[in-house]
């Protein structure tokens, strides 16, 4: 039986990533994080966010490690206190036409478009760059957590997303879109089996391919 390698990730300070682009005279960085690739309803949304330098807000983490209080509470202090913030939404159809990946690097390339500052440097969640981006990117492997303006992008995106998901509800009420946002859990493929897609679902994903 082979044994199954762990490979841990450094813990650093959130702030290191932008310290070091401070310290080489880059005066703006945008953080920038997408959330709802793997929903089976709904649209992916990204978002850009610029925090000033010395940003004291504390509690930023990955999204999806917070309770939805502390993830409204801190939403509300990050658009407060950022230089500036992007949202970037594709929705149900195009994910369907151009797939999900293009999808993600779509909607964060809009977020970082729809700035009122324009950041000199970027700061990207995952393993994929925007393509076509003539700003300067990095990409962080989980760095919802381990950047303050990453995971502050993730925040806004999240309870962005959250919000619209509820607001779905109201227009599709079949679907308990406030409860699993989209996600493919217990209920909502119950929701699928017993009622079909509704025409927010995303015809391409296996889970709902096999309700159709």
């Amino acid at each position: 039986m082979k044994q199954k390698l762990l490979i841990e990730l450094p813990e650093i300070d959130q702030t290191y990533f932008e310290m070091l682009l401070y310290n080489d005279g880059v005066s703006s960085v945008a953080g920038v994080d997408e959330v709802g690739r793997g929903c089976l309803a709904g649209p992916v949304v990204a978002a850009s966010v610029i925090l000033p330098k010395d940003c004291g807000i504390k509690g930023i983490n990955d999204s999806k490690k917070l309770t939805p209080k502390k993830r409204d509470e801190l939403f509300d202090i990050i658009l407060a206190s950022a230089v500036a913030y992007g949202i970037g939404v594709v929705d149900h159809a195009e994910i369907d036409k151009i797939n999900i990946l293009q999808a993600s690097l779509k909607a964060m390339k809009i977020s970082v478009e729809s700035l009122a500052v324009k950041p000199q440097y970027l700061l990207i969640d995952g393993n994929q760059p925007i393509p076509d981006m003539k700003i300067p990117q990095k990409i962080i492997v989980k760095g919802d957590v381990r950047s303050i303006s990453v995971g502050a992008a993730s925040i806004v995106a999240k309870v962005t997303r959250d919000r619209m998901m509820a607001e779905l509800e109201n227009k599709y009420p079949n679907f308990k879109f406030s409860v699993h946002k989209g996600y493919g859990t217990g209920l909502h493929l119950s929701e699928l089996k017993q009622h079909g897609p509704s025409p927010i679902h995303r015809m391409t994903f296996a889970g709902v391919k096999n309700t159709d």
